[in-house]
């Protein structure tokens, strides 16, 4: 049995090590064709031709070196915009000597005209612009030449910091170009033997986990089985445990920031992106099929281990489809049919974008279904949620539908016992997730009040730079980065438990409006621990049991395997009465 189990161990390192090869077996050429390709504008296109020219026909070994090359033509093609469509100090100094002989010192806006006599595309630009954004100054009298120049300035100003966004590439688009350009150029083995990396890295991959999984937990007494779970480097922090999380942070970065550096997993699953929704894969794709794949491998693990029990199964069943079903094909379906990819078990305050204008006008440009969708939306958090935890408490959702949770439950069970359980990190654990609920809740109402009004700016803040930090801050650094890359040293819920506002919502409601519960026989306990070093939430299970009062608390997501790993049948997830929930005076 431990021969077999090796022989799987080193086929799923050897799928592994080939994975991460392919990213430097292909190499890189810029053509006419692969800038024809890119979706730029006439002058852009022509800019980026002009500028590339050192590039073209020019072979790369070196994703590196060719990425730089990149970056440094679209840098070259942002600064000659720039310096094309600026507006220029004398260009203000006139505006304000027009002012003052035609109009004694009252701005006008047909100065602007008369500055900008000749019709061209640039000066039609700067005229066009200027007009807008100096709006608010049209007939209002100034003091002096120096107020009045001092306005105009920082205006031009404002003007030119935004040509990068209307003329040029900003950031995003300098990473979305940059990943296109690297994918359309990126030609060799890897790209011309496609087929057979597919099966050498994930068929024998998942064969090879397969084989190492399954006969790891040999048939005999029922029970879970955690031997040995506190002498692996990779369950303990561990040095194993550390590399796997540094190669998890590293995988997340990437993603998040540096998508070029991993086009060619991409090329791998792109005929699969095609098939699904009639587009090439994108980066998104390529991490909504690894996570997929994950669930439903480490699944198949987390089943065998908790085959014993009933509840286990069904819930760890019911994640894999709502993953495979709902967030992954579906959603590439709707793709297809060029309605909104959204995922449908997504909700409101998890899924931050819901209310963003363009997540709206998508959905009332999709007609009757997308109005359903939206309705859905708004119905899944306003009642569903609700009235579901009321019944049942957070398990519902956070182990049975979300994806968060199902990969946690899946991929991070033999991590599940790393979790702190001190009161310093309950503390922490209290203000974090809360604060995150109210960041999104001002984030929203930031959103809804530019979406009605027009305007960006309310009481002070600004509804898109909200947006954009949340955006930063917590859907990729916290829920990605931190709340998966720090499985091996953390624990499996970090997201869940510090930072979901969604499971901050229904922790809400299940701690003072709800029927769940989970009932202590406190004669019964032997205090072995069992029960809070497997909580993947941090609660010390152990001081309700020895006590014999219900857990009732805010963060418990219902996973059931305090009860399951009791030795003495001490913990039952119940549902019952709100009256004897909480039991402050429990009898032994």
């Amino acid at each position: 049995m431990k021969i077999i189990r090796h022989l799987g161990l080193i086929l799923f390192c050897f799928t592994f090590l080939l994975f991460i090869s392919v990213l430097f077996l292909n190499n890189y050429s810029l053509t006419n064709e692969v800038i024809n390709s890119l979706e730029l504008n006439t002058e852009q296109n022509k800019l980026f031709k002009e500028h590339a020219v050192d590039v073209l026909g020019r072979k790369y070994k070196s994703k590196y070196a060719y990425i730089k090359s990149i970056k440094k033509v679209i840098h070259s093609v942002n600064n000659n915009l720039i310096q094309k469509y600026s507006i220029t100090n004398s260009e203000i100094e006139k505006i304000v000597k027009l002012c003052n002989s035609k109009y004694s010192g009252i701005f006008q806006k047909s100065v602007i005209d008369s500055v900008y006599l000749n019709s061209s595309k640039v000066n039609d630009f700067k005229r066009t612009t200027l007009k807008a954004y100096t709006e608010w100054m049209v007939n209002k009298k100034f003091d002096n030449n120096a107020e009045l120049l001092n306005n105009l300035k920082k205006t031009a100003s404002n003007i030119n910091v935004s040509i990068i966004g209307s003329k040029g590439f900003d950031d995003y688009h300098i990473k979305t170009l940059e990943f296109e350009i690297v994918k359309q150029s990126s030609k060799g083995i890897v790209t011309s033997h496609r087929v057979l990396f597919v099966y050498l890295i994930f068929i024998l991959g998942i064969a090879g986990a397969l084989i190492y999984i399954i006969p790891t937990f040999k048939s005999g007494f029922p029970g879970i089985k955690n031997n040995h779970i506190f002498f692996t480097s990779l369950n303990t922090r561990g040095i194993i445990g550390i590399i796997l999380g540094s190669l998890l942070i590293t995988f997340y970065i990437i993603l998040y920031w540096y998508p070029a550096y991993i086009v060619e997993w991409v090329i791998l699953i792109n005929p699969l992106s095609v098939f699904l929704n009639g587009h090439n894969a994108s980066s998104w794709f390529l991490y909504g099929f690894l996570y997929t794949l994950a669930i439903l491998v480490m699944g198949t693990r987390f089943i065998i281990k908790y085959r014993h029990s009933k509840y286990h199964l069904i819930r760890t069943i019911s994640v894999m489809f709502f993953q495979l079903c709902f967030a992954f094909i579906l959603s590439n379906i709707l793709a297809l049919l060029n309605l909104p990819e959204v995922d449908l078990k997504n909700i409101w305050p998890l899924d931050y974008s819901f209310f963003f204008e363009w997540r709206i006008n998508q959905y009332l440009q999709s007609g009757t279904l997308g109005y359903f969708m939206f309705g859905w939306g708004i119905v899944l958090f306003l009642i569903i949620v609700p009235l579901f935890t009321y019944f049942y408490g957070k398990r519902w959702y956070c182990s049975w539908v979300c994806g968060c949770g199902g990969l946690a439950e899946t991929a991070g069970d033999p991590f599940r016992q790393l979790s702190d359980k001190s009161v310093k990190a309950w503390k922490i654990e209290r203000k974090l997730i809360y604060a995150v609920l109210i960041f999104a809740l001002v984030m929203t109402v930031l959103v809804l009040y530019t979406f009605f009004t027009g305007k960006s700016h309310f009481l002070g803040l600004n509804s898109y730079s909200i947006r954009s930090v949340y955006g930063f801050l917590i859907s990729s650094i916290f829920a990605g980065v931190v709340g998966t890359g720090f499985y091996p040293l953390f624990g499996n819920r970090v997201w869940c438990r510090f930072g979901c506002p969604l499971a901050a919502y229904m922790g809400i409601i299940q701690r003072f409006k709800s029927r769940f519960r989970i009932t202590t026989n406190g004669s019964q306990c032997i205090s072995c621990g069992n029960c809070s070093t497997y909580c993947e939430m941090g609660i010390d299970v152990r001081w309700y049991a020895q006590r014999g009062q219900n857990i009732v608390r805010a963060s418990c997501v219902g996973c059931g395997v305090c009860s399951s790993v009791c030795p003495r049948g001490v913990l039952r997830l119940e549902n019952g009465p709100e009256k004897s929930r909480i039991n402050e005076t429990p009898v032994f």
